[in-house]
């Protein structure tokens, strides 16, 4: 059984096979989390994710973690939220779930991920949050056995909040 849990603190620091990049389309180091796993991980990461040439919302890629004790990290670009009735909610989905398909490729058997899209691009935290969980049980169920944990890492009281709810 897979074990999904809320952590609060530093994506970077998480023992985990994969952590989840919420990359900007260009992959640059951006700010927030992307901001803190391309310096955790240093310039290598750069280069990797910019070969990637990932630029549609809802793309991932996945590169080497280079210094970071994560094995990989995945670059999953998120939908910007503008009104809600724009497909935002399919594109971050759609994050989530080729998060876990590259993870699983791998042979990854955890993976960490922060609050994609509830910072600079808007996206509401709660339902963010619950858009995340869902999709994350939906996989999980469709996988059995793949994959040992989930973590969802954040660092704000806002996010921690909605996505322990969103747990339950």
């Amino acid at each position: 059984m897979t074990e999904l849990t809320v952590v609060q603190g530093d994506i970077t620091a998480q023992a985990v096979d994969v952590i989840v990049n919420a990359a900007a389309p260009g992959l640059g180091g951006g700010t927030g989390v992307s901001r803190a796993i391309h310096d955790a991980a240093g310039p290598a990461l750069f280069e990797a994710a910019s070969a990637l040439e990932l630029t549609r919302r809802g793309d991932a890629g996945i590169t080497p973690g280079f210094n970071l004790s994560a094995r990989w990290v995945v670059h999953a670009i998120g939908p910007v939220y503008v009104t809600g009735q724009m497909g935002e909610d399919k594109v971050l989905a759609r994050c989530y779930t080729r998060a876990l398909e590259l993870a699983v490729e791998k042979g990854a058997r955890s993976i960490a991920f922060p609050a994609i899209s509830t910072g600079a691009y808007r996206f509401p935290k709660d339902k963010a949050a619950a858009i995340a969980v869902a999709t994350i049980r939906d996989f999980i169920t469709g996988h059995p056995g793949v994959l040992d944990r989930v973590l969802l890492c954040a660092t704000g009281d806002a996010n921690i909040s909605a996505l322990k709810a969103a747990v339950g």
